[in-house]
């Protein structure tokens, strides 16, 4: 243990200086940092939500519109089906959560029940009274409705992303609610604006047969619905918002869409779109097929743009425009970039974090940290003198490889890391006060200094592994059950236990062992 390799040594010196070539950013503005080259460390720790300030949102996913959304799709599909086979039928339509419809003639019974099997997986169907129902069993449900959630916790993420937030935590609750953490946060309005869009897209023909003023006062056709127009400034003589007669049947759906950005055409803001080929095939045929007609742009129920085809667009490409402003422009690409939410979220709770409180909290924890690092730096000192002093200069190295390590990771550091940093200090110094104490021990038993270094050094080994290995696993336990703040505790505890582990057993004995050599004392001062 006395003995160590100059590859030993070159690996101890490279880890101590990335560890302090990674922590220096945190030492100055973030003005400075931002001019630093990119191949020089010049990530700093970000601060989470309890120590800089933020904003706190609980969201709960509509997981009732993605069954109710299920059985209108379902419903259709039953007319396609059922007319395909001449099969008459009446009354269909949605009630409660099952597609319920009537036979005009019950002979044909068996072969609408074999024809119904086949239309969707996940499905049951019940007959009796003359009248057939069709609904989802539970396990299809419920494996749809935590796919709905899964995606939405993704279309969250990459929405917060898109905004330039740095570090944002979103977390499931429960069966249906997620929750937001942003720190830092400068605009919580325009977060809740796109949040709260499902920002599912797609484009349809405008019904030419009647006028949406006909279809209101006597019934929409068959297959078509009336949208209100999402232009507030498009209103009827009443107040009342613009309506479109517009076909229920999608050309082409905003699914396909790989691309939206931001632009302007003659001076206007637009929203520029690139499809996939799917969908770059399907507008194109669509636009080939219906020159002359009205299409509608629909986005979450409402027609944002009605504009007519006056030719064939094949490139898969096009621009949506309106009377946009420059922001909603850059929200509504943001939002069809990052894509739809299977469902519609409501915000349930809001909160909104001071940066005071943070302060506070930082100001706590730096005295917090003084004074603990103080009273061991003593400690250590009064109680093993010259190999004190040499254990604190390892604890300085600990301490800049726990700030390196988080900068490198980008975590963020909160109130509970801040504890986990103090709980470090006290414990950095534990295996160092394990070894020196096992040396004291063999001196005692007769070694000489190099015999009672190197019987210390081993002995101690397994104890201090041990130790922490132990409390490593409570890291891990914290980590993979704890909700954010706790996780936040266990990466720093983690994080700790792996330096203070490197520092004592080679960074001390690094030390110990260059001034052994340099020295050969006939005694050791400890």
């Amino acid at each position: 243990m006395v003995y160590f390799s100059k590859f030993k040594i070159i690996m101890v010196v490279v880890i101590c200086a990335l560890g302090l070539g990674f922590a220096a950013p945190n030492l100055f503005a973030p003005e400075v940092t931002k001019q630093v080259p990119d191949w020089l460390p010049h990530k700093r720790v970000h601060l989470g939500l309890d120590l800089q300030g933020g904003s706190h949102l609980l969201l709960e996913v509509n997981l009732k519109a993605i069954t109710r959304e299920r059985l209108v799709a379902l419903v259709d599909t039953v007319r396609v089906t059922l007319r395909k086979a001449r099969i008459g039928y009446r009354g269909l339509g949605v009630e409660g959560n099952a597609v319920v419809f009537r036979l005009r003639n019950p002979e044909q019974l068996s072969q609408a029940r074999k024809l119904l099997r086949t239309i969707e997986a996940g499905t049951e169907i019940e007959t009796g009274d003359g009248r057939i129902q069709i609904r989802f069993t539970k396990k299809s449900v419920t494996e749809r409705e935590d796919q709905a959630v899964a995606q939405s916790i993704e279309i969250v993420r990459r929405r917060i992303d898109e905004t330039g937030t740095r570090e944002p935590s979103i977390q499931r609750q429960g069966r249906d609610r997620i929750i937001v953490q942003l720190p830092g946060l400068d605009d919580p309005e325009r977060i809740k604006r796109l949040l709260g869009k499902t920002a599912k897209m797609n484009f349809r023909l405008v019904d030419v047969t009647m006028t949406a003023e006909q279809a209101r006062r006597t019934r929409p056709p068959p297959g078509s619905e009336l949208l209100p127009s999402d232009d507030p400034r498009e209103v009827t003589a009443t107040g009342r918002a613009k309506e479109y007669l517009v076909r229920r049947r999608i050309m082409v759906s905003g699914d396909t869409l790989v691309d939206s950005q931001p632009t302007f055409e003659s001076g206007r803001p637009v929203v520029s779109f690139r499809f996939d080929t799917t969908g770059g095939r399907k507008f194109g045929n669509a636009t080939k097929n219906n020159v002359g007609r009205p299409f509608a742009i629909v986005l979450d129920g409402k027609v944002i743009s009605a504009p007519v085809i006056r030719e064939p667009i094949m490139g898969g490409s096009g621009i949506i425009s309106g009377s946009f402003t420059t922001q909603e422009v850059q929200d509504l690409a943001l939002l069809l970039r990052a894509g739809a939410l299977p469902a519609p979220l409501t915000i349930l709770e809001e909160r909104t974090v001071g940066p005071d409180l943070g302060a506070d909290s930082i100001e706590a924890g730096k005295i917090a940290c003084i004074i603990g690092l103080i009273l061991v730096l003593i400690f250590m000192v009064v109680a093993y003198s010259l190999f004190g002093v040499m254990a604190n200069i390892a604890l300085f190295f600990n301490l800049t490889l726990i700030l390196g390590a988080l900068s490198a990771l980008q975590a963020s550091l909160t109130l509970p890391g801040v504890a986990g940093i103090v709980l470090t200090i006290g414990m950095a110094v534990d295996a160092n006060v394990l070894i020196f104490e096992r040396i004291r021990e063999e001196l005692r038993g007769g070694r000489s200094p190099v015999s009672a270094i190197d019987a210390g050094y081993r002995r101690a080994l397994t104890t201090i592994i041990d130790a922490n290995l132990t409390t490593f696993f409570a890291a891990i336990i914290l980590y993979q059950f704890g909700s954010g703040p706790i996780k936040g505790f266990a990466i720093t505890l983690s994080i700790g236990l792996a330096t203070s582990m490197f520092t004592a057993i080679m960074v001390t004995r690094l030390m110990v062992v260059t001034w052994l050599r340099w020295r050969r004392p006939v005694a050791l001062p400890i």
